[in-house]
C-alpha cells in the first residue's frame, strides 16, 4: 500500500520539471532578493528531491503520506530559511549576481540536510507515541487483571481508592486509566446503547 501511495504521489508531481543545481543556484540568487516566482520554483523544482528522501524512511513507523507531508514542509521552510542565508551569505562575502553561481550545491545540501532532520523527527515522535501507548495499554491490563483478582478476593468490585492502593498508583492516576478505557470501548462501540 505504502508503495502505492508513493508512485501514485511520483505520477502526480511527474510533470513538474525538477531544478538542478545551477537552477538552484540562480533562483537562490533571486530568492535572496525577495522574489516570489524563485521561491514557488524553487519548492516546485525540488518536490522530487523531497519525495526522495522519504523512501529511505518508509516501513520505520510513519505513514507514506506524513512522510510526504514532513519532507514537503522541510522543503517549504528550507526554501524560505535559505532565501535568508544566502542574502546574509552574499552580503557579508560582497558577492552578487553571477558571482554567486559559484555556491552550487549549497542548497541541495542544506535542504537534504533540513528534511532529513524533519524525518529523523517524525520517526522519533512516532516511536515516542508508540512507546506511550504501550505503557498505557500494560497500565491497562495490569489493572484489569489486579481489578479481578480483587474481586475475587473481596467477593465485589474493589473501589478506586482500593485499587490505587494496591497498584500503588494515586486514584487520579487510577481514574485516568479508567477514564481511558471506557472512551476506547466506546470509540469501539462495546458500550454504546
Amino acid at each position: 500500500m505504502s508503495e502505492d501511495i508513493y508512485q501514485l504521489y511520483l505520477d502526480e508531481i511527474e510533470a513538474i520539471p525538477p531544478c538542478d543545481m545551477a537552477e538552484n543556484a540562480a533562483l537562490s540568487v533571486s530568492l535572496s532578493a525577495g522574489d516570489e516566482l524563485a521561491k514557488k520554483r524553487l519548492v516546485e523544482g525540488n518536490l522530487k528531491t523531497a519525495l526522495t528522501h522519504t523512501k529511505e524512511y518508509l516501513n520505520r513507523g510513519v505513514t507514506v503520506n506524513d512522510l510526504i507531508q514532513e519532507a514537503n514542509m522541510a522543503l517549504m521552510l528550507a526554501v524560505e530559511s535559505y532565501g535568508a542565508l544566502a542574502a546574509a551569505r552574499m552580503a557579508e562575502t560582497g558577492m552578487e549576481g553571477q558571482e554567486a553561481h559559484l555556491v552550487e550545491g549549497a542548497f541541495e545540501q542544506y535542504l537534504g540536510l533540513k528534511i532529513r532532520e524533519a524525518l529523523d523527527a517524525a520517526v522519533e515522535a512516532q516511536a515516542a507515541e508508540s512507546k506511550v501507548e504501550e505503557e498505557m495499554l500494560a497500565r491497562v491490563n495490569v489493572m484489569k487483571d489486579i481489578s479481578q483478582t480483587m474481586a475475587e478476593e473481596l467477593g465485589r468490585e474493589a473501589t478506586v481508592e482500593e485499587l490505587a492502593e494496591r497498584l500503588k498508583m494515586t486514584v487520579e492516576e487510577v481514574k485516568d486509566i479508567m477514564k481511558l478505557t471506557l472512551d476506547a470501548m466506546t470509540l469501539n462501540g462495546e458500550y454504546e446503547e
